[in-house]
């Protein structure tokens, strides 16, 4: 998946992943395809990066090492700093932790609830394990279409590049546009029962980060 998706022009990065929508809070933590021209996708090793989009300021990242003995002191003294500097403040002239008081946490909370998995809406990488022979592209595009979801685009591997010369099976790999997530469960519930479907389908969700 790793090769292919490099080919596709993307890389696999584990993202957690914050968003306000209409409906609710998306929040989630899975690897994710990620465009390789993005700057979240060339973070290296034990550096982390975040990605924040304002409404004002537009998309900031933040890039530092996160793993490691001094990054992780730091952060436990920063932490028990904060624990003292609270300690014994004037409640209603000190910052809370995360800077909101919690009663408006609580009625943001109530007001915009955490959006089951089912709900959510992003692309996907598929890699779907198929015997090599005429029609089965057609059948397994054709239940996407019916769940209404798009393809975004399709690349089928030469047999003998999956399992050797004279092989009898290859690999599907499916780009779909945006989709909600419980559409997708269907639609790879229907694909797995097909008799030309060799072995369980990798999904892999895809954030393009615009």
């Amino acid at each position: 998946d790793i090769k292919y998706a490099e080919q596709l022009g993307y890389r696999i990065k584990l993202l957690g992943i914050t968003k306000r929508t209409d409906k609710g809070i998306e929040l989630r933590v899975h690897p994710s395809l990620v465009p390789a021209k993005r700057l979240i996708a060339n973070v290296e090793g034990a550096m982390n990066a975040v990605v924040v989009n304002g409404d004002a300021v537009g998309t900031t990242l933040y890039y530092g090492k996160g793993a490691g003995s001094e990054p992780t002191a730091s952060a436990v003294i920063a932490d028990l700093v904060d624990i003292a500097r609270l300690h014994g403040a004037d409640p209603a002239h000190s910052v809370p932790a995360l800077a909101f008081q919690s009663h408006t946490l609580a009625a943001a909370a109530t007001e915009l609830p955490v959006l089951p998995m089912a709900e959510v809406v992003t692309s996907y990488y598929l890699r779907i394990r198929v015997a090599d022979e005429a029609g089965v592209l057609a059948k397994i595009t054709g239940l996407l279409a019916g769940a209404g979801i798009s393809i975004d685009a399709v690349l089928q591997r030469e047999a003998d590049e999956v399992g050797g010369e004279g092989s009898t099976q290859t690999d599907l790999i499916i780009l779909t546009h945006d989709t909600r997530e419980g559409d997708m469960n269907k639609a790879l519930d229907e694909i797995q029962g097909l008799h030309t479907v060799l072995a369980p389908i990798t999904r892999i969700r895809k954030e393009e980060l615009n």
